[in-house]
């Protein structure tokens, strides 16, 4: 039987990568849905699918569970954010409507309270996920892979650089800038610290890429993985533009906001964002991600491990696309029995992950300090 698989913003940003991605399986139907019939019609005439596309107007803003009962989907794939300023009504019109459900939300609460949909998800025997992205999904599989090694995980230090020639949309430029300035609590010297988003500016070398500016960002590992990772004392997830110009420029806005002189930058996020653009012929089509493990290992030292992903060609979105990609795959083949509502965690492996990645320039280093 084939999955009827809608994408929620299918000719968007990210949506677009997963809606390729998952033409060519002969278990899916794809359905491009948006607010624009001309816009998902167009893109569905770009696939080069293995089961005719279908597109639907569905507009998150509206009766969601109507638009769903009309077009029928068997899973569902959230894409259109940010989420920062959403609840979880998708999700409850896909659990109404007997589907499953799938988001790449990397908004804090967001992600981290999904579970108050489990019972729903369980009596209507369907998988609810939320945040099949970078984070918490890759975040955790590295955590896990390495975990066997320490025999106390103590701190991790990790984050996304993303590549300045690259597709940015204003739906991802609003969810960062929603809490650039803003205060939120981070896990330092094991108690719960108030950071503020793109400030703590510091630099990380990177194989291949050299030196990238980060700054504090505000995800949902920072509410799941203390209590998943209980030795932990110290965690820090930052994000960095390419262009240190840009990056520095974002980090001078953030003060506006800690003081009160500009309520929020997500105001002005489309502004900002064509701005953003002109720093391309500056930049590269390489994007990186990082994370460094330290506590103590099995024989009682110290140590510390280095994880680094680097995109080229362009290939960086590909990353946090994956996991909405893997889990849509297995659960049109019937490879996953899980149901109930989770963040996405524990269902992919890093070498699922990695192994996905695959045939794309991407590469992975390694490194061990003691």
């Amino acid at each position: 039987m084939v999955a009827r698989v809608l994408i929620i913003g299918g000719y968007g940003n990210f949506g677009s990568y997963i809606a390729h991605a998952l033409a060519d399986d002969a278990n899916i139907r794809l359905m491009i849905g948006g607010r624009s019939a001309d816009k998902a019609t167009a893109f569905v005439d770009t696939l080069n699918a293995a089961n005719a596309p279908e597109a639907h107007i569905i507009d998150i803003a509206g009766d969601v569970r109507l638009a769903l009962g009309r077009i029928k989907p068997d899973i569902v794939i959230h894409t259109t954010g940010p989420f920062q300023s959403q609840d979880h009504h998708v999700a409850r019109a896909c659990i109404a409507r007997g589907c499953h459900y799938i988001d790449i939300a990397d908004a804090r609460d967001f992600v981290a309270t999904i579970g108050v949909l489990d019972a729903e998800a369980r009596a209507q025997d369907v998988l609810v996920v939320s945040g099949a992205s970078s984070v918490p999904c890759l975040t955790a599989a590295v955590i896990d892979d390495y975990l066997p090694r320490f025999s106390r995980l103590e701190s991790i230090d990790y984050g996304i650089s993303a590549a300045q020639q690259t597709n940015r949309g204003l739906a991802t430029a609003s969810a960062i800038l929603s809490y650039v300035g803003k205060p939120f609590t981070s896990l330092r010297d094991g108690r719960a610290t108030t950071v503020h988003g793109w400030q703590d500016l510091h630099a990380v070398q990177y194989p291949e890429l050299g030196m990238r500016l980060f700054g504090d960002c505000d995800i949902p590992d920072l509410s799941l993985f203390p209590a998943r990772y209980p030795t932990l004392k110290t965690q820090r997830f930052c994000a960095g533009h390419e262009i240190k110009l840009l990056h520095l420029g974002t980090w001078l806005l953030s003060w506006l906001v800690r003081f009160g002189v500009v309520r929020s930058l997500s105001a002005y996020a489309e502004r900002l964002l064509r701005l953003s653009f002109l720093f391309d012929p500056l930049g590269s089509s390489r994007s990186g991600f990082h994370m460094f493990l330290g506590g103590e290992g099995q024989d009682g030292r110290a140590l510390h491990e280095r994880f680094f992903l680097i995109a080229r060609s362009g290939h960086g979105p590909y990353v946090p696309c994956m996991p909405a990609i893997l889990l849509a795959r297995r659960l049109a083949c019937g490879a996953i029995s899980r149901r109930g509502a989770t963040p996405c965690v524990d269902l992919i492996t890093l070498e699922d992950y990695l192994a996905a990645l695959e045939g794309l320039d991407i590469s992975v280093v390694r490194k061990t300090c003691r």
